[in-house]
This record gives C-alpha cells, structure tokens and sequence, in this order.
C-alpha cells in the first residue's frame, strides 16, 4: 500500500498537480489532499486508481519493507 509521501513526492516528480490527479484518477481534489496531509484513510480501490495514474505517468513505488524504506522513483 502506498503512502501519502510517497504520492506527494510521485506528484513532484511527475509534475502533476493535485487537480491532474485527480482528473485522470476520477478522485475529488479534496480526497487527495486530505489523504496527502495525513488527515484521513482511502479506501483501496481509490488508492489503487491514484497509483496506476503515477504508474502510467513513469513513477515507481518502493516497498516500505525494502532497504531504506518507502520512496518513489522515476521511469528513465
């Protein structure tokens, strides 16, 4: 399961606001940012949405469990 940091800092380096995210994930503005701020849950098939729109844009999710913890990479 993906963070609230690790879609904020996939958003940064994506350069996607919080309103092409939620555009192209069919998610309110207001749920990614309540999610992203720690003020509340998602549920799972909203979090997957959000995670295949940064997939498909080039972004990679790091495991929480891997070496150095949770994170986010780009496609090169």
């Amino acid at each position: 399961m993906i963070t609230p940091s690790q879609i904020r800092m996939a958003r940064a380096g994506l350069g996607i606001s919080v309103r092409v995210l939620a555009e192209r994930s069919r998610v309110a503005e207001s749920t990614i940012h309540r999610f992203e701020a720690g003020r509340g849950g998602m549920q799972t098939g909203t979090l997957e949405r959000l995670q295949s729109v940064l997939e498909d844009g080039g972004a990679i999710f790091i495991a929480a469990d891997a070496a150095g913890g949770a994170g986010v990479r780009l496609k090169t």
